[in-house]
């Protein structure tokens, strides 16, 4: 028979469902009003050389090939623009939104362009955003059309709940795309997040030791039937209760003993000598440590020198 408090297994059901009910996470989409940091999202940093219409730089805060200066780029507010990555590159347009927490619900926004190296002879050009997680399928987009001068989309958005911390978003060219060697561009890229209101998703399972395999363990199997039989039990049946979760006969003998082994010991005669009380203490000791592992005790009384 499983010895478990009655009040002791409801208090777990009820702290589990709450954990799971708080762990549940916004669902991305809704509308976020707390501003997320992206670094360098205007691509303000570093400056194109002047006299050039782009350049190969290292972009502050983003992994990337390069930037448009600002008269190629012709965005309306007049910022410089990032180019995508070609689709064979190691090194897509990526960045780190540092001060995410994991399971925040977070909507990206930002401009894209087909640029003027696009003509109207090519379609639309496409390309998706990604972020790590299972719910985050990739967000798939296409510019407006080209028609060999900026175009610019402005507003396009993508949401979703970061599944770790400081999530990288990455922009990637398709491969599908004609003309590979004319790369989309984008600017004045933003994100507002939503924090989470409690345990980062999998915290409640992770803190349950019968959830995931464990959940067909004899010992889980045991204390789910119990928590089901006692859920039948009328609340004012001592006797059904005491069925399943038994009288606690077995806790209160243990209190007992150990009750009893410390009024022996403070029953022990103070004003002895050493030896004389070893003879009391030795048989105590031994008796208060009989039959627990050598784990627990760095020595055990039988090595003690008075005994």
């Amino acid at each position: 028979m499983l010895r478990t408090s009655p009040a002791r297994s409801l208090a777990i059901t009820l702290s589990s469902a709450c954990a799971l009910a708080l762990a549940a996470p916004t669902p991305a989409g809704a509308e976020d009003t707390a501003p997320a940091t992206v670094v360098n999202g205007t691509f303000a940093s570093p400056t194109v050389p002047s006299g050039k219409d782009w350049a190969y730089l290292d972009i502050e805060g983003w992994d990337g090939p390069g930037l448009l200066s600002a008269g190629r780029a012709n965005h309306p507010r007049g910022y410089q623009a990032a180019f995508l990555a070609d689709p064979a590159s190691d090194k897509p347009l990526s960045t780190l939104l540092r001060d995410v927490p994991r399971g925040a619900t977070v909507t990206l926004t930002w401009d894209d362009n087909p640029d003027t190296c696009a003509g109207s002879d090519l379609p639309k050009r496409a390309y998706t955003v990604s972020v790590a997680g299972d719910a985050n399928p990739p967000g798939r987009f296409t510019t407006n059309d080209p028609v060999g001068k900026a175009n610019w989309f402005l507003g396009r958005s993508y949401s979703f709940t970061a599944a770790e911390n400081s999530p990288r978003i990455t922009f990637s060219f398709d491969a599908s795309n004609a003309k590979q060697s004319c790369q989309p561009s984008i600017a004045n890229v933003a994100a507002k997040q939503t924090a989470p209101t409690g345990p980062p998703p999998g915290a409640a399972a992770a803190a349950d030791p019968c959830a995931g395999d464990s959940a067909g363990t004899p010992e889980c199997k045991d204390v789910g039937k119990a928590e089901d039989d006692i859920a039948k039990c009328p609340p004012t049946s001592r006797d059904c209760l005491s069925g399943v979760a038994g009288d606690g006969k077995q806790t209160n003998d243990g209190i007992d003993q150990q009750t009893g082994a410390v009024k022996d010991f403070n029953d022990l005669p103070r004003d002895e000598s050493p030896d004389a009380a070893a003879q009391h203490l030795c048989p105590l000791s031994n008796a208060l440590t009989d039959g627990l592992p050598p784990a627990y005790m760095v020595i055990p009384p039988k090595q003690w020198g008075q005994c």
